[in-house]
């Protein structure tokens, strides 16, 4: 029998390195940092530099290694589960982010929608707008709605003007100024992917519906939502992951009962210097972020190939 040649093409060196840069930057910037915040999570708080133990000494050989693993423990993982603090944390950083990111959503489409829809001419200048709020630090964006939601800010003062309410109403240090800090800060990062897949909706799937008889309304919901769901689905992702770990706006806008897992994270690291189990809390929020994702991604892999 004839050899059979291989036509898969053999990759270069260039190519192998192509991959290799990415896969390098996975690992020093994400992997390592994660073993070492999880190596501390199974360690013990200690009075000493650094705050834990046991440490590894390097001096010390295999020997200082296999020591260092002996001494390691999953008592701060259990510690968590025993404490209401941490799980309610959690739920209402969860519940915090899942709202915002509906509420973000609800107002980011209709302004995705518009700039998709708007004249060529005008879609760069309303990029631009979009864009423009990263400019500014994000401090002291978040800064800014303090004197906007206070009792004598801009907000109470122009509905007194109107006559509106009788008396200012009592809206920082609540839940309310923390969706509205949410929102307003990551809005831009729901319109931008959902404005990128909403740009290349290819029209004239809308106007044969038009043609046949379908109201706009219909054609909207059957036509152009279920080909925006990968921007919505990206722009969604990418408000909720960020806010679930939020600390600066919760802190400033948020009250002493706002609960979220970036301000327990906070006190533990820097307040009761409890690295061990800011660390382990730290590996749980990942898990929690990454591990619907991967299976959210498997399931789609599946249901491409399907497809296919």
């Amino acid at each position: 029998m004839p050899e059979q040649v291989s036509t898969k093409p053999r990759r270069s060196l260039g190519g192998w390195l192509l991959i290799a840069v990415p896969y390098a930057w996975l690992l020093f910037f994400f992997l390592a940092p994660f073993f070492i915040v999880f190596k501390i999570s199974l360690s013990e708080i200690a009075v000493a530099i650094p705050p834990y133990m046991p440490t590894f000494d390097p001096s010390a050989g295999w020997d200082g290694l296999m020591k260092m693993i002996g001494g390691l423990s999953f008592g701060n993982y259990v510690w968590l589960t025993q404490d209401d603090l941490y799980w309610k944390s959690y739920l209402s950083s969860v519940s915090i982010a899942g709202v915002s990111t509906l509420i973000t959503l609800l107002v980011g489409f209709p302004i995705a929608y518009g700039m998709a829809r708007a004249p060529k001419e005008w879609r760069t200048t309303l990029l631009m707008l979009v864009i423009l709020p990263f400019w500014t630090s994000f401090l002291i964006r978040v800064y800014a709605w303090i004197g906007i939601l206070k009792n004598e800010g801009l907000l109470n003062q122009f509905l007194l003007w109107l006559g509106l309410i009788d008396q200012p109403l009592t809206i920082l240090n609540t839940n309310i100024a923390v969706y509205i800090g949410i929102v307003y800060s990551y809005l831009p990062f729901l319109v931008l992917p959902l404005y990128a897949n909403l740009e290349k909706l290819d029209t004239s799937l809308l106007e044969a519906a038009a043609d046949l008889g379908c109201p706009p309304w219909r054609s909207f919901w059957t036509i152009t939502v279920p080909l925006a769901i990968p921007g919505v689905i990206a722009g969604c992702f990418l408000v909720f992951i960020p806010a679930v770990g939020e600390f600066v706006i919760p802190d400033l806008l948020g009250g002493s009962e706002t609960l979220m897992i970036g301000k327990t994270l906070w006190m533990e690291f820097f307040t009761n210097r409890d690295w061990p189990v800011s660390s382990a809390v730290a590996v749980i929020l990942l898990l929690i972020l990454v591990v619907p994702i991967v299976l959210f991604q498997n399931q789609q892999q599946k249901a491409a190939e399907r497809g296919l």
